[in-house]
Parts: structure tokens; C-alpha cells; sequence
């Protein structure tokens, strides 16, 4: 059971709210169709009814409001557009990162490409998608948890009439097991067809609440639609005969030289227009629409506030007794609920920042590997670190962990470090680009989980990445300049620990930069900023006058630690000390360190509101 009751949209600035106070409910075993004119507020009222802007009102999902499920995926399952995955994710890809995403096991993405029909495209890459199958992907989205309520925006839009059928049948079999389906449409005649109840809503209010039935019966009639150069004479002749003959007919003139013919047939206009000589190019019987105020026709007056007659009682709506309507298909009434269901004290809806995915280190795992970007900079990271350790090596001047390293000094950075901090930028770049955690909020979930799963895996690949340009560095050079080149130096532990501090640093760097400005670009500036300008400022504090050194910093710590940890730990301490004393080192730690402030504050920002008490008995909202 889905029940929204007192929905209403916060208005902007000299304009009027896109919902208000509407109050309805979808029943479990039947689809429902939310109809309105585009601009009525079927969107709004949805994003209102999902938490995802913020206004009045409450939705319960089978007695709970969103913020109270403890996993929403598994209960709701929401469709609001296209899928937003990277357009060369696979759609298997796609499913399988939502899986980890949602906490549901990998063998979930394979059960639905077979349910809506997508198992032959499971290795297609997602931009390459008509928006047919792209709209089969979005659903197969919305079902990965099994939920029990589907919530979809416009679904079938743009769509093919077999593939809006094919889907249609899909949300009916959906609610034969007993699942609720509300799904927004501007097609009267579709919400006639696929829909066992169709809400109609106007200006963000609530005009009437039908079953099938009943809608078509107020809504749609049948006409006869005529195009022809002479429209207005054959209107007024088809009036006066129909006048004769004491027949109630409707004559409706349309753009375009066409008519709407309520209450004839094509015969009985066809033979009034050869009569009369007038020429017709389009004669047809269709199903008209009567807009929404025809739907009122049966509900009594209307107030200009959208409430039903005064004289009326309708039932109250309450999660506890969920309106006085009957449960069959044909028990519907087609009184308006908006204003009897109302609360006195409405809540308010709060924009709740997003949830964090449920398997975070899973997720990131998937969406690392999912694209071929990171094979494709790894790759390109090696190529490049070979060439100029080949050429590093035949001049003969370059120290060897130079040499290795692919670091000459004319560049402000290595390659490795380079396309680490690229890699750690993408992980979130992608995330704000192609928002698959939030895609209703358009943005990613500050969670501490998801950003501790991107920090180990960022630094992982980095590591990775470091390990393999030294490895294959090595045996390029000696398979070109012969094997006496290659030795290992004394202090190689202490070179291998800064090029893996200096690599996961810079990769640690452009994440951190590209979650707090949102962009991956911000996040390569800001790797690219550390030797260019923070390194050459920390070089001048280091050396400059009164600088001191500090030797035996280990040994001093040693002594005021309780218990007294092993002599072999003076050694590693030394390590840290002497990675973080080198600039690079410590540029890269203040950067960090200003980086990790920022991402803290940008993220607890939008959670800290200040609220003033009120005065006694103020409680009802304005």
C-alpha cells in the first residue's frame, strides 16, 4: 500500500507551488496511473513523495515513510529517466555495480537481463543503446532489490507502441504478485488501457481518483474526427441538421481545419458532406479526450481551492484506515480526497543527503573494472614510463631510482604519479558525472563507508600501478642495455617507500580534490598543484634560516611511549620521517591534510540546519 497524503512542493520565488496538498493512495495488486497535462506537477509530486525535494506532506510504503525503510532498494524500486551509467559500462556491468550498490548477490543482474529481455545485449555498452532497451535497463535498475512497490516517471515516453505495451505488461504482472505499481503518464487513453485506477491531478491538485472504469466513462468519448478546407461551413451545416433532427451532437473546431464530431458517426458526416459539396480529407472514429474537468461532472462542485463540495463527507484517508473506497476494481469513487485527508500538523519533507552503498569496497571493485578508462591509463601510464626510462638510461647521468621511475628532471611529476592522480580523480569525477548512487539527487553519497572503499582502492591501483613501471622499467632496460645495468641499491626499501607514499599521495590527492569541487579536472589540478606550487613553498620554509634537523626523532619518540615498542620499529618510524621531512613528502601531506578538511566540511555542510524554537501554539504550518 502506497498512501501520499498533504503532498506539498516548497514554492520558488514568486511562483506557485507545483503540488499542493495532494492526497492519494496506490493499492497493492493494482496499477496505478498518476495523468496530467505536462506541467501539472506529476514529477514534482513523485520526487515529493521520494524525498527527493523538499516540501509538506507524508508517503507511506506500506506504513513507513522513505527515510524510516532501512533499505530502499528493496522496497521501492524508482524509475525517473534514463539510466545514468558511464556509456561504456556494459549493461551486465551496469547491473552487476548496482548489485554491490543495493547489497543484493551479482547472480540478481543475470535474472533480470532474462526478465525484460535484455540476456542477448548483456556485453552491449550502455551509450550504444536505443532508448527502448535503455528504458528495459532502467526497470531491470528499479527491480534489482525485489521491491514491492515501483514508482515510475513517464515509463513509457518515447517509446515504440509494442515496447510501451511490452511494458505495461510487465508493471501488470508486477501487480498480479501482489505488487503495488504507481507510474505517471500524460496519455489519458494509455492510463484507460494499462491501469486498474487512474489519480488525475491538475495545477498539483488532486481532480479526481477513479477506477478504469469510471475513467472512462467521465473522460474519454468516442468522436469522429474531420479534416477538411471548409471547416466552419461544415460545422454550421452538421449543427443545423443535427438541430433538425433533434439529436444531440457536438461540434468542437480544432487547428489545422479539423473538427471534433461528439454524438455522429463517419456515415452520418460523410453523406452531410457530399450533400453539401464539401470535400473532406480525413474522416475517422477515435476516442476523445475531454481534458480533467470532465471527470468532475460526477463529483459535485468544485471550490477554487480543488475541495469538494462542502455538502459532501467524504471518508477520511489515514494510514490506519486507508480511505472508504472499496477494494474491488469497480468499487472506485470518483470524489476528490485532496482536502478531507489533510492533517492538521503537516510534516515536513527534508532532502535527506543519499545512502551510501551497502557493499561499498564491492562497488568500487566494479566500478574500477567496469570501463576500459583505467586499463586504457594504466596502459598508457606504462608506455610512456618505458620510453623515458629507455632514454633516462642511455644518457648514463639519471641516478638509477630515476631511471626507474621514468622521472627526469625537466618533469614535475612521474608518469605513475601522473596517471594515479588521474585514476583517484576519476573515481569520483565519474561518480558526479554519471550519478548512479543518487541518480534522482544528482549527486554521490558522502558516506564515510564509500569514501574509505575509494581511498583503499585508489591506493591499491596506485601501488599496483608503481610496482609494475619499476618491474617493467627494469627488464626493458636490461633487455636493451644488457644485465650489468641493473643492480639494487642499499636503501632500496626506503626508495620503494616513498615511490609508493608518493604515488597513492597523489592518487589520495585528485580524489579528495575531485569529491569537494565535484569535477575530475579539479582533481588533476590539484595532483598537478603539489610540485608546482606547494612543493616550492615548503622548500623554502625547510631551508631557510633556523631551520633545524630532526635526528633521532625515533629513538626520542621510543622513550616517551609506554610500553616500549621493539628497536625494529625505530627503523619504519625512520622511514615515515624521512618520506614526510622530503618536500615532496611533506607537500603532498599538508595537501592532504587540507584536502581531507575540505571534503569533511563540504559534506557535513549541507547536513547542519539551524532551526528556531518556536512560540507556544505556533505548530500549524503557514
Amino acid at each position: 500500500m502506497l498512501q501520499a497524503i498533504g503532498l506539498t512542493s516548497t514554492p520558488r520565488r514568486g511562483l506557485r507551488a507545483a503540488v499542493d496538498d495532494l492526497t492519494f493512495e496506490a493499492r497493492p495488486g493494482h496499477v496505478t496511473a498518476l495523468l496530467g497535462v505536462p506541467g501539472s506537477g506529476k514529477t514534482a509530486a513523485l520526487r515529493l513523495m521520494l524525498e527527493l525535494d523538499p516540501g509538506r506532506g507524508v508517503t507511506y510504503f506500506r506504513g513507513r515513510p522513505m527515510h524510516r525503510i532501512p533499505h530502499p532498494a528493496r522496497e521501492v524500486g524508482v524509475l525517473l529517466g534514463d539510466v545514468p551509467g558511464h556509456p561504456v559500462r556494459t549493461v551486465r556491468g551496469q547491473l552487476r555495480m548496482l548489485c554491490a550498490a543495493g547489497g543484493v548477490p551479482a547472480a540478481r543482474a543475470d535474472e533480470l537481463l532474462e526478465l525484460v529481455g535484455l540476456a542477448g545485449l548483456r556485453d552491449q555498452r550502455i551509450g550504444t543503446l536505443s532508448l527502448g532497451m535503455d528504458r528495459r535497463l532502467a526497470l531491470a535498475s528499479a527491480l534489482l532489490g525485489d521491491p514491492h512497490t515501483l514508482v515510475l516517471d513517464d515509463p513509457t515516453e518515447g517509446l515504440a507502441p509494442r515496447e510501451g505495451s511490452w511494458l505495461h505488461g510487465l508493471l501488470q504482472a508486477h501487480a498480479a504478485r501482489g505488487g503495488t505499481v504507481l507510474y505517471s503518464t500524460a496519455d489519458p487513453k494509455e492510463a484507460a488501457r494499462a491501469a486498474d485506477r487512474v489519480v488525475t491531478i491538475d495545477g498539483g491538485r488532486l481532480v479526481a481518483d477513479q477506477d478504469a472504469d469510471d475513467f472512462s466513462r467521465t473522460r474519454l468519448r468516442p468522436r469522429v474526427a474531420v479534416r477538411t478546407p471548409h471547416a466552419a461551413r461544415l460545422a454550421a451545416v452538421v449543427s443545423r441538421e443535427a438541430r433538425a433532427a433533434r439529436r444531440s451532437v457536438e461540434v468542437v473546431a480544432e487547428a489545422g481545419g479539423r473538427l471534433a464530431v461528439y454524438g455522429s458517426s463517419c456515415a452520418e458526416i460523410g453523406d452531410t458532406a457530399f450533400r453539401h459539396g464539401l470535400p473532406v480529407h480525413q474522416l475517422a472514429d477515435e476516442i476523445g479526450d475531454t481534458g480533467p474537468t470532465a471527470a468532475r461532472g460526477d463529483m459535485g462542485p468544485m471550490d477554487p481551492h480543488g475541495s469538494a463540495d462542502p455538502g459532501v463527507s467524504p471518508a477520511p484517508l489515514s494510514p490506519e484506515a486507508p480511505a472508504g473506497r472499496g477494494s474491488g476494481k469497480g468499487g472506485g469513487d470518483p470524489r476528490p480526497v485532496a482536502r478531507a485527508s489533510a492533517p492538521q500538523s503537516v510534516l515536513p519533507i527534508r532532502r535527506r543527503p543519499a545512502r551510501g552503498p551497502l557493499h561499498p569496497l564491492r562497488y568500487e571493485l566494479r566500478r574500477l573494472l567496469g570501463v576500459r578508462t583505467t586499463t586504457l591509463i594504466m596502459a598508457a601510464v606504462l608506455v610512456v614510463s618505458v620510453g623515458l626510462s629507455v632514454l633516462l638510461a642511455r644518457n648514463g647521468h639519471a641516478p638509477l631510482p630515476k631511471v626507474l621511475a621514468a622521472w627526469p628532471s625537466l618533469l614535475p611529476l612521474p608518469p605513475a604519479a601522473v596517471g594515479a592522480g588521474l585514476l583517484g580523480a576519476l573515481s569520483f569525477g565519474d561518480e558526479f558525472r554519471y550519478p548512479a548512487l543518487a541518480a534522482g539527487r544528482g549527486t554521490v553519497p558522502r558516506r564515510l563507508g564509500l569514501l574509505l572503499a575509494k581511498l583503499a582502492v585508489s591506493g591499491g591501483v596506485a601501488v599496483v600501478l608503481a610496482l609494475a613501471v619499476v618491474l617493467v622499467s627494469a627488464e626493458t632496460i636490461r633487455l636493451v642495455y644488457g644485465h650489468g645495468w641493473i643492480h639494487v641499491p642499499p636503501n632500496s626499501l626506503s626508495l620503494g617507500v616513498s615511490w609508493a607514499a608518493l604515488t597513492v599521495g597523489c592518487a589520495w590527492a585528485g580524489l579528495l580534490a575531485a569529491g569537494v569541487f565535484r569535477v575530475t579536472t579539479a582533481g588533476v589540478a590539484a595532483v598537478l598543484a603539489v610540485p608546482v606550487l606547494v612543493v616550492p613553498l615548503v622548500q623554502m620554509v625547510l631551508t631557510g634560516p633556523g631551520s633545524r634537523p630532526i635526528a633521532g626523532l625515533p629513538a626520542r619518540l621510543r622513550e616517551l611511549m609506554w610500553p616500549r615498542w621493539p628497536h625494529e620499529t625505530d627503523r619504519w618510524i625512520g622511514l615515515a620521517v624521512g618520506v614526510l621531512a622530503h618536500p615532496v613528502g611533506t607537500a603532498l601531506a599538508l595537501s592532504l591534510s587540507v584536502l581531507v578538511c575540505a571534503y569533511l566540511f563540504t559534506g557535513l555542510h549541507g547536513r547542519v540546519r539551524w532551526r528556531p524554537q518556536r512560540a507556544a501554539g505556533s505548530g500549524q504550518a503557514s
